[in-house]
């Protein structure tokens, strides 16, 4: 809060969070945190013992249901291992949430979805930076996934009932070295043409916004190309 200038120190900040209703912060990696000055707002009368329990009681009771406090061979939690996170239903089930989250802005002649009957003997494309790098997919507060668990676009696609091609055009989202020629020639001997494009942590995250809306560096020039 005070990067947004609500607050001038980070006592006001421990006060006005908890009279909010506030009782976690997210300070990893901070070496002088907003919770540390609780005592001090304590001391001074700004919060009271009691509000300083109740903010308290529903983490630990949280954590308390999450065995935290168990011995290790009580807690059923720490016997998970990716054999269970990664099994076939917990698959299936981020599979159905990730194709029911879609949402299509426009669909011009309902060319989506593609249909797998309407693609033997078609020619497929994918282009751009973000095409088949899984490093650009994921944003700054995702996990750090197995590789063989991650489907880029293009191998997404690779699975479908066609013949898939593929160029990048470039090989990160700022797109500072672009390869007209590379997509001109994929795109322009392709039935459907797939483009891939972005901003990525190389470009946004939280604390680091865009000066503006535009695509980084050539990946505009990508996308004209591939629909000319």
């Amino acid at each position: 809060m005070l990067g947004h200038h609500y607050t001038r120190t980070f006592l006001e900040t421990a006060v006005a969070s908890m009279n909010a209703g506030c009782n976690l912060e997210l300070s990893y990696g901070m070496r002088n945190n907003v919770f540390m000055h609780i005592p001090q707002a304590l001391a001074t009368g700004n919060i009271t013992l009691q509000m300083l329990r109740d903010r308290v009681r529903p983490l630990f009771y949280t954590r308390m249901r999450l065995g935290e406090f168990d011995p290790p061979a009580m807690n059923p939690y720490s016997a998970l291992d990716l054999s269970t996170v990664q099994s076939p239903e917990h698959r299936n089930l981020s599979l159905e949430a990730a194709v029911k989250s879609f949402v299509l802005l426009k669909n011009v002649r309902g060319t989506l979805p593609l249909q797998a009957r309407d693609l033997p003997g078609k020619r497929l494309a994918v282009v751009g930076p973000f095409a088949d790098n899984p490093r650009v997919l994921f944003g700054d507060y995702a996990p750090v996934p197995e590789p063989r668990y991650i489907y880029t676009p293009r191998r997404g696609l690779e699975t479908l009932p066609a013949n898939v091609s593929f160029a990048a055009g470039c090989r990160e989202p700022q797109c500072q070295q672009y390869s007209q020629a590379e997509v001109v020639a994929v795109a322009g001997a392709a039935d459907v043409v797939v483009v891939c494009l972005g901003t990525g942590t190389d470009v946004e995250t939280e604390a680091k916004d865009r000066r503006d809306l535009s695509l980084p560096g050539h990946q505009l020039e990508l996308l004209q190309d591939a629909v000319q």
